[in-house]
Parts: structure tokens; C-alpha cells; sequence
């Protein structure tokens, strides 16, 4: 028969006491605290804006979807506002705030150039979290391509349609 003795109650309590220490160690960093519990540039813009280019990304291993908007301004090409509505854990919800308040005023080229090694060195993302940065980086390159292709395709449509008005002047002539 085994006996509890105080040795062994001792022995037994710091053994339970391991897993438990490890998983406060797994803790969230105060960084993504800071943007789980206070999320900058929660929302969405009309995807069928002109100016607005929307990224959608996903990760089907652990079921988070991010979608980020950029406001582009014509003039200077720059971003003048960011969106960002996301499911999912805490690490990837601080990984689209994050992003929102870093291209904030970037050219295109300079926001597209940021990579998830630089989001997941600011929260401190541990190993099993980087699919979040990833998905951070993923989502502003895809809002950056949407905007460049709707801009081609209006930059078509203008083109297309005063060559029109160019030939049917030149027709009535």
C-alpha cells in the first residue's frame, strides 16, 4: 500500500507544479495584449470603392481570417487609411492591428516591402504563432494587388471610353 508521507506530498506538489509553470510561461506578450484588448483600425470600407483595395487571407490549419482595406490617395499613392476586421486568435487580431498602424502614410511599395518577420518581432510572437505575421503580410500584399488591379481597370475604362468619344467626334465630323 503506498503511504503519503510529507516527502512525497512535496515531491507530488512540485511535480504538478511544472505543467503549470510552463503554461504561464506561454502567456500572450503585453504587446499583443495591448492590441487584443484595444484594437486600432477596427472596421471595413465599400470594397467597390475606386481608392480601396481589400485584402482576404486565411489560414485553414487553425481557422483565422483576416481581411484588411487600404484607402489609397490618387495624388500621392500613399495610404491614407486602413481597416481591418478579423476571427481569430489573439496573436493573429494583434497582427492586423499592427499592420494598420505601420502603413499608415507608406507608399505602396513601401508597405507591400514588410514582412512577417518584422510583425512577429514586435509582439513577440513565439515559433507557433509566426502563421499570424504571416498572415498579416499576406493580407496587405493582397489589398495592395486589389488596388492596383481596380486602378488598371478604371485606367482601362477611361482609356476605352474617350478613344470612343475620340472616334464618334471624328465620325460626326
Amino acid at each position: 500500500m503506498f503511504k503519503l508521507t510529507t516527502t512525497t506530498a512535496v515531491a507530488t506538489r512540485s511535480l504538478l507544479a511544472k505543467p503549470f509553470a510552463a503554461v504561464a510561461v506561454r502567456s500572450y506578450h503585453p504587446k499583443v495584449i495591448d492590441h487584443y484588448e484595444k484594437p486600432r483600425n477596427v472596421g471595413s470600407f465599400n470594397k467597390n470603392d475606386p481608392f480601396v483595395g481589400t485584402g482576404l487571407v486565411g489560414a485553414p490549419a487553425c481557422g483565422d481570417v483576416m481581411k484588411l482595406q487600404i484607402k489609397v490617395d490618387e495624388d500621392s499613392g500613399k495610404i491614407v487609411d486602413v481597416r481591418f476586421k478579423t476571427f481569430g486568435c489573439g496573436s493573429a487580431i494583434a497582427s492586423s492591428s499592427y499592420m494598420t498602424e505601420r502603413v499608415r502614410g507608406m507608399t505602396l511599395d513601401d508597405a507591400a516591402k514588410i514582412k512577417n518577420t518584422e510583425v512577429a518581432k514586435e509582439l513577440c510572437l513565439p515559433p507557433v504563432k509566426l502563421h499570424c505575421s504571416m498572415l498579416a503580410e499576406d493580407a496587405i500584399k493582397s489589398a495592395i494587388k486589389d488596388y492596383k488591379r481596380k486602378r488598371a481597370t478604371a485606367s482601362a475604362t477611361a482609356t476605352a471610353s474617350s478613344s470612343g468619344a475620340a472616334e464618334a467626334a471624328a465620325a460626326s465630323a
